[in-house]
């Protein structure tokens, strides 16, 4: 039976969220806690890696941490953006949130449609003299790196900010039927919060690949494994999951 289930993700804004229509179809309660944080790093560990923003042209987001942490940190440094700086964006989602920071402007702003940083290649290497800056998490593959070199574009990769875990507060309480993570990072937080974590009866659900590994080499049960054929999104295979357990 699935009662309580922990959703290692910040609470959704918005409350047309999926979550929260299976709370009140299945009468179940979802609490919404990360396992894992995102902090900046500190403008001396940023300078031990003797690597200069003002010395590229352009900047490359994967991500809205990436754009947050970039701009906080350039701020604290007080480093002056230049107002020709170039910005290329994985989505139009990451693109807009730009204007957070900056004035957007379309002749500076570029953005790809499907999410993966191939969709951006055409539009780079149309401005490939321009020298590009890639602000990273301490935890990060390569495959940014090799993609950018095998159409030789200059390109300087900098950790801006690292995950960390989240931990848990000593009277705070674990009691729950189901654990979902989305990362391998929460997998590993999950081990250093709960060094003798005993899996029993609780229920894992994971979300991508390297996260179901993560939690098999730490030698949980998968009970809900996303996405598949059938399932695209965790809040889909979760309805069924309670639905078929509790009956």
């Amino acid at each position: 039976m699935v009662k309580k289930i922990l959703v290692s993700q910040p609470k959704p804004s918005s409350d047309k969220s999926p979550y929260f229509d299976i709370e009140k179809k299945y009468g179940v309660e979802i609490v919404f806690r990360p396992f894992i944080k995102v902090e900046s790093l500190t403008p001396r560990e940023f300078r031990a890696q003797k690597v200069s923003v003002l010395e590229h042209t352009a900047v490359i987001f994967t991500s809205r941490h990436a754009i947050d942490h970039f701009f906080n940190l350039c701020k604290e440094m007080h480093i002056s953006i230049p107002e020709d700086m170039k910005y290329f964006c994985i989505t139009e989602t990451v693109a807009l949130y730009i204007q957070k920071y900056v004035q957007y402007r379309k002749r500076k702003v570029f953005f790809g449609t499907t999410g993966k940083l191939d969709d951006l290649v055409p539009t780079m290497m149309k401005h490939k003299n321009e020298r590009y800056f890639i602000p990273v998490s301490d935890i990060h593959s390569d495959e940014v790196q090799k993609l950018m070199e095998s159409k030789k574009l200059q390109f300087t990769e900098g950790v801006m900010y690292r995950t960390v875990s989240n931990d848990f507060q000593q009277d705070e309480a674990f009691d729950y039927d189901m654990l979902i993570f989305f990362s391998p990072s929460g997998i590993s937080a999950l081990m250093k919060n709960f060094p003798n974590f005993e899996q029993k009866e609780i229920a894992i659900g994971t979300f991508g690949v390297h996260t179901a590994k993560a939690a098999r080499d730490a030698g949980l049960t998968i009970q809900l494994e996303t996405p598949t054929p059938k399932y695209a999104s965790i809040t889909s295979a979760l309805a069924d999951y309670i639905k078929e357990t509790n009956g």
